[in-house]
């Protein structure tokens, strides 16, 4: 009997270990906001070349993380990559003169958009756009490393 009821405790820590770990990985990865509210503010800006850009990458601000990605479009138009981002309703008076930049979290980890505040007296709102002219794109390490064999080459 007492050896029942050790398998049973050890199986039972092992499912909570189990699902911890679950729980984690999943934080982890962005696959859920288990701790984040779904309200805020939508805001779009255009880039010339988002790299690897996901749906869900973190937008940050002074490298704190204020919003999320929630959609990737093309704009058949100009052919410049359309992000949306909601932010935190909790995050108030964004310049309207903010500058978007992609930018990497290391050298080979996931892409996300990193605000850097502008000086204007008018704020960011629901619905606000940053323009091409206001964005700059991501680093891609292929184009890179081709530009410098290219350069190579040619000498």
């Amino acid at each position: 009997m007492h050896k029942r009821t050790v398998e049973l405790a050890v199986g039972f820590l092992m499912l909570i270990a189990g699902a911890s770990l679950l729980m984690l990985a999943i934080q982890v990865s962005g696959l859920t906001d288990f701790f984040n509210s779904d309200d805020g503010y939508l805001v779009t800006a255009d880039f010339d070349n988002i790299g690897g850009l996901k749906v869900r990458s973190r937008v940050t601000l002074a490298g704190v993380p204020v919003g999320r990605v929630i959609s990737i479009d093309l704009d058949n138009d100009e052919y410049l990559a359309r992000v949306t981002m909601v932010i935190d309703s909790s995050v108030k008076n964004i310049p309207e003169d903010s500058q978007a930049s992609i930018l990497t979290a290391g050298l080979l980890g996931d892409n996300y958009v990193g605000l850097s505040p502008g000086f204007s007296e008018n704020y960011l709102n629901s619905g606000s756009h940053i323009d091409a002219g206001n964005t700059i794109s991501a680093v891609i390490l292929e184009e890179l490393i081709s530009r410098f064999l290219a350069g190579q080459a040619s000498q």
